[in-house]
């Protein structure tokens, strides 16, 4: 069921979470999967709709950094009070020592948890409305394109939620970015909105990859993911592009081709990152809706700023 996201939608939402349920939300990034941290049975529950695999963390979301201090207890450190002056609220994820009282699969069994505080001001409503802290992954099947739209996630989840909340269109469009907080220096583990030269203001150097841990402390980081169904290959150049829509025409397959800025083809997409972001996965939702055989997106170029996109169509075009 899609409601309004208004002050009664918000109310039944924060009790259908309250009594254990499953409420589809919308943050600034991306639409979001949500049930209580604290409950195993609701978190066990979110892997099941989603398929996701228990290895894949979950991010814990909270209404205020007072309540991201408590929470993190004797966990919270120097490095996430800068970062959460700095940025929340908003789309940055923190990467902490876990803390008591969650849900065991809510970190993947892992030492760490991922946190954050919200800037959408519904889901800030509904957190304070909750009045707890509410694991909420992106609300699609695992590996799948994230919503931005409550259209997007009823398609692919639908009546296996307990309800969906439409705020609009999520502003940012793209999933957070997270940064480890338990490592010196701190360490990029996702590109996201918050830009690697943002965060290089606020920390001067700071390490970039998921680093040697066995266990994830964060999600996003599988090969594949963010994907329509629709076969996606991303190229480097215009050049290659056009390469494949002849391999493909003479192959009788239908192809559409996404690119950015002044960059020529079918979908083109603005040429700055944020607007760009924003735009991301709404052109791959409609993209995969037109029943084609592939998809070809032409990548930005390789410089920090357009990192959240090329690892979102890198992820997305992964074998």
């Amino acid at each position: 069921m899609i409601v309004a996201a208004d002050e009664h939608g918000i109310a039944l939402a924060a009790r259908i979470l309250a009594d254990g349920g499953l409420v589809v939300f919308p943050t600034e990034t991306v639409y979001g999967l949500g049930g209580l941290a604290h409950d195993p049975d609701a978190v066990a529950r979110i892997y099941r709709v989603k398929g996701r695999p228990g290895s894949n963390p979950l991010i814990v979301h909270v209404a205020g950094t007072a309540q991201a201090r408590e929470l993190a207890g004797e966990g919270w450190n120097d490095v996430a009070e800068a970062l959460a002056g700095a940025f929340w609220p908003g789309p940055l994820t923190l990467v902490l020592p876990r803390a008591q009282g969650l849900a065991e699969a809510a970190t993947a069994g892992g030492p760490t948890m991922a946190l954050r505080v919200p800037s959408h001001p519904v889901a800030r409503a509904l957190l304070a409305a909750c009045g707890r802290p509410v694991v909420a992954p992106s609300a699609n099947s695992s590996g799948r394109l994230s919503p931005t739209l409550a259209s997007h996630a009823w398609e692919d989840l639908g009546d296996h939620v307990d309800l969906i909340l439409d705020g609009g269109a999520c502003p940012a469009g793209v999933e957070s970015t997270v940064v480890d907080a338990t490592t010196r220096p701190a360490r990029l583990l996702r590109p996201g909105p918050v830009s690697p030269m943002k965060l290089e203001e606020v920390l001067g150097r700071f390490a970039v990859g998921p680093g040697s841990e066995t266990v994830a402390r964060s999600p996003g980081l599988e090969t594949r993911h963010y994907a329509p169904r629709t076969k996606l290959v991303a190229v480097t150049n215009p050049e290659a592009a056009g390469r494949l829509a002849r391999e493909a025409l003479a192959e009788g397959r239908e192809m559409a081709s996404l690119a950015f800025g002044d960059t020529p083809a079918d979908m083109i997409l603005p040429g700055t990152p944020s607007e760009a972001e924003h735009a991301l996965f709404a052109a791959l939702h409609r993209l995969d809706s037109l029943g084609l055989d592939l998809i070809v997106a032409v990548l930005p170029p390789d410089e920090p700023r357009w990192w959240a996109v090329r690892d979102r169509l890198a992820r997305a075009s992964a074998p």
